[in-house]
Formats: structure tokens, sequence, C-alpha cells
């Protein structure tokens, strides 16, 4: 039906990869591209020992507008899928407006020199997107994704108006490391150091960095303490949902990872400003995400589960109504499918459905959209079958 170019093969690149070539039906051609090709290559031949399909590879650096623009103009997708660095985004899109090409992110920009997490930037490409007659589709993995859909599952069939949203996100596994980050350790920690953030009665609210806390009963789980920090959602469910009054994000940690956080800090090793080193400028967290486990190593030794849902609170026919509505994902068994851990099939798995409700066309639209303005639908019918079930309960 269509051919799709993905961009980016870390841990979450090789999700998409291996699920896009699963769905030989949806998407008849796949590329993978990134700076380095051997690990496309690497990937490639995974994708082939394990589901007897050939997929392309080439290398690009993403930021590089006409490099990039010139493989897009060559291959032609449907549709791009960036899993790169969030770094990239802006450029990413700009290729894609000049070659003519939608596009689908999971995650939203972020300037490298500072921790800033808004969608500011790429909502400033709606109208260049609106008169290209293409479309962009921010967030679509779980946090963002997932999360922001099962919002607009709940405004559409369970409540009139949704009140307070509390988006919880619980890994339950063990890699068994020391320390180690499930995903790039640049992006995660940047994300975790930064002030925690909310949005309550119309103005946001900020926190000390891991100063808040509360215990969540996980479906699947169990109890875990769970710390309040700022995450993209929020931003745009804020302004999408109806009604609402207060919305929080809380991820939970171990022990083991918070006190290795803490002296990461302590020492300075978590700077994103550059230092001088032997006569060298380095950023000191660039140079800690060298010596940190690759995300995807962990994968092959990762036990356990994620718990990811949200929790609405709201109205229905003027009763007060809660549910719960999440999905749990088992480490070994995403192993055993595409050779990665629940983290990054959580993430890559969205990105696939969301590509799919694209270039089927159950998703149309010029301009830029996050996931909540987009019928719920047929994604979630989608994607349970593609491998993240979703529940919900009554609370």
């Amino acid at each position: 039906m269509s051919k799709v170019l993905i961009i980016g093969a870390g841990g979450v690149g090789g999700v998409v990869a291996h699920k896009c070539a699963m769905d030989r039906a949806t998407f008849t051609d796949v590329m993978l591209a990134s700076r380095r090709r051997s690990s496309c290559d690497k990937l490639a031949a995974e994708i082939e020992q394990l589901h007897g399909r050939t997929i392309r590879t080439a290398q690009v650096d993403a930021d590089d507008v006409a490099a990039t623009t010139k493989l897009l103009e060559d291959y032609r997708p449907a549709v791009v899928i960036n899993v790169a660095l969030p770094y990239q985004d802006l450029h990413i899109m700009d290729a894609c407006l000049a070659a003519g090409v939608d596009y689908l992110d999971t995650a939203n920009y972020e300037p490298p020199d500072v921790a800033r997490f808004e969608y500011k930037w790429q909502w400033a490409y709606q109208e260049r997107f609106a008169k290209a007659g293409r479309m962009a589709v921010l967030g679509s993995g779980f946090d963002p994704g997932m999360t922001n859909v099962f919002c607009a599952h709940v405004q559409r069939h369970l409540l009139d108006e949704i009140h307070y949203v509390d988006i919880m996100d619980c890994n339950g596994g063990s890699h068994g490391k020391a320390f180690a980050t499930n995903f790039n350790p640049e992006i995660n920690i940047r994300e975790i150091t930064a002030r925690g953030r909310y949005w309550e009665d119309g103005e946001w609210k900020e926190t000390d960095p891991l100063s808040v806390s509360k215990i969540f009963d996980y479906p699947g789980v169990g109890e875990r303490n769970s710390f309040l920090l700022y995450h993209e959602e929020l931003e745009s469910l804020a302004r999408n949902l109806k009604g609402l009054r207060r919305i929080r994000f809380w991820m939970t940690f171990g022990e083991s990872y918070l006190k290795h956080l803490e002296v990461l800090q302590n020492v300075g090793m978590t700077r994103i400003d550059e230092v001088e080193f032997e006569g060298k400028k380095i950023v000191p967290i660039k140079f800690l995400r060298a010596l940190l486990p690759d995300p995807a190593s962990l994968a092959a030794n990762y036990t356990g589960k994620t718990s990811i849902g949200c929790l609405c609170e709201g109205v229905k026919n003027g009763q007060r109504k809660r549910y719960f509505i999440y999905n749990i994902c088992d480490h070994a068994e995403t192993y055993r499918e595409v050779r990665a851990q629940a983290v990054s099939y959580t993430t890559g798995v969205p990105a696939v459905t969301g590509a799919a409700m694209m270039v089927t066309g159950r998703w149309k639209g010029a301009g830029v959209f996050n996931m909540e303005q987009l019928d719920p639908d047929p994604f979630l019918a989608d994607v349970g079958p593609r491998g993240l079930p979703w529940h919900v309960e009554e609370r």
C-alpha cells in the first residue's frame, strides 16, 4: 500500500522497523535510515532473520536538511516516522515540507542547549504544513501518544467532561544494571532533572525536581512510589480537553536509580553546558551518555512489566465518575518478538499505528496535530492487535 521511511536506528527505531516490516499489507516498502548505516544494516539483518522480510537501509545526517530532502525525494515515502533525537525534529519537518511528505514523531522538539520541553517550535509549523497540504502528527509514542489517545477516548465515550487527569507511568521491570536509562540517557536525564510542572485552574505550577511523590497501585505491577514530573503531553492536553481543571504526570523510579542520579548531579555530570577538559570543550551529560549502557543492550536480560495509563475523573450525565485506562507490557515478551525491551516497544508500536492511520486515510488533515485532536477509535482498534492491548477500569 505505502512506502515508509524511518529515521533513527536506536531502541525505538528498531521496534518501529520490526513492526513496519511485519505489516506487509500496510507498508509495502520499508527504509531505515540513520547517521550510521551500519546500525541500520544490523537491524535489517535481524528483521530478515526473524520475519523473513528484506528492508532497505540508508545513511543520512538528519541535521542536514538538504541531504534529508534528497533522500525523501529519491525514495518518495508516504510518511516519515521520525525516531531520531528530539533536537532533530525541526530539521526533519523542514525536509518533509521541502519534499512534500507527511511527518510523524514520538517526542517534541528540544533545543540542545537548554532543557525546555515545549511544543511551541513545532506548533509554529501549523501554517506551513496546512498551506502545503501535508500532515504532521506530533508525539505518537506512548507518553506522549497513547496517553493522549486514552484521554480522547475517555472524552468521547466515558465522560461528558474530564476535570482531573493523572498520567501514571511505571516501569516495574529490572535490567540488572546498577544504573542505566531505558531510552537515550541524555534525553532521559534532562527530562527527570528538570523542575516539575503541572497545570491547574488555568495556570502552570512548578515544583522542585522529584520533590512531590505519591503511592499508586499499578495493574500488573502493584504499589509503587511515583514522582511528579513535567511531560510534554500535558501542554497539548491542557489546551484540548474540555472542562479540565488539573492535569499532572507521574513516573516511578527505584531507589538505586535516584541515588546514582543524585551523585551524578552533585558532581556535575548531568550539566548540559560546555566545560573545558584537557584543552577541549565537552558537555558532561554527553560524556556520561557515552559511559552508560546503550538502552537497546538492556533488552536481552530485562524482566518484569511496564504499566502506564491515565486516571481520569469527571462527570457523566451529572454523576461523578473515575476511570483508569491503561496498558501492561512485558519486557521478556517484547524481546522475544522484536529483540527490544518494553520501554522501547511501548513507544515504537504507537508510532507504527499512527503511521498506519495516516497512510490508510483513517487520519486525514493538513497542518500540525497532537494525538488527542484525531479520531481515537481506529487508532485504539489497531494498536491493541499490533501489540499493546488496553484496558479500562472504573475506580
